[in-house]
């Protein structure tokens, strides 16, 4: 397919806004995916593109975040494995799920997301007291991969709360290990896209280096800001994915 300038160069400004949206809460594919299926690029294809431009969003705040000394990389290793092994997993599948009853189920677990961080007391940069230990966080990490490789909307916010909600982390820190993982799982799905041809490489490059320039305004605002951003902004995501699927389930 054959895209023409002026839409080659829109895209590529929007990742910029969609790269700064994913580094703060996530959620950036709710404005990719619907905009590449607008400007007439097939399913599977924007599927593939969107992970190859999101993985430049989530390796640079990624980066940002490991520079920063927010993630304990080693202590989140194992989790990591089973991020990649899960993304794998379920891109594998995807083909074979109908996922037409997530698109009710996942709403409803966005809406939890979004009640949790207007409700918990924890959802602040303070640390409080794990219910799982590092190890036995890589299960539900790897669930949640598995969840970003066959369908994806929301994956960022998942891996945020549940590492407050599990691990204990403060908020800021959570997002910090949630860019380690997504950047894994993006990098699992990228691998397996790319071998089925589907990847329309120039857009995905050009829209990549553009969000990973939003990506690196974003995920230091979101060090310098704290909770103060990510709080709200995980809520605004959070409800807005909700809206979007329901509407998308309702219409379809």
């Amino acid at each position: 397919m054959e895209i023409e300038p002026w839409l080659f160069a829109a895209l590529t400004c929007l990742a910029v806004f969609t790269g700064f949206v994913d580094a703060v809460a996530g959620g950036g594919g709710l404005i990719v995916m619907p905009t590449l299926l607008a400007a007439g690029i097939p399913p599977q294809n924007a599927l593939a593109t969107n992970k190859l431009q999101s993985t430049f969003a989530t390796g640079m705040a990624c980066r940002t975040f490991l520079k920063a000394g927010m993630v304990d990389w080693r202590t989140y290793l194992p989790s990591a494995i089973m991020v990649f092994i899960g993304a794998s997993a379920g891109v594998l599948v995807v083909s074979q799920i109908d996922t037409s009853a997530l698109q009710l189920i996942i709403p409803i677990l966005l809406l939890g997301v979004a009640a949790y961080v207007i409700f918990s007391p924890r959802m602040d940069d303070n640390h409080g007291k794990p219910r799982i230990s590092a190890k036995a966080y890589a299960g539900p990490a790897g669930g949640i991969a598995f969840y970003d490789g066959f369908f994806g909307p929301g994956a960022g916010s998942f891996f945020i709360a549940s590492a407050v909600g599990l691990r204990g982390l403060g908020l800021t820190h959570a997002t910090g290990l949630s860019k380690m993982l997504n950047f894994t799982s993006n990098i699992a799905t990228l691998i397996i896209w790319g071998l089925s041809g589907k990847t329309y490489w120039a857009l995905g490059i050009c829209m990549g280096l553009a969000a990973a320039t939003g990506s690196f305004i974003g995920s230091h605002s979101a060090m310098r800001f704290g909770s103060r951003l990510i709080r709200p902004a995980l809520i605004v995501i959070s409800i807005a994915l909700t809206t979007k699927l329901l509407y998308d389930y309702l219409t379809g």
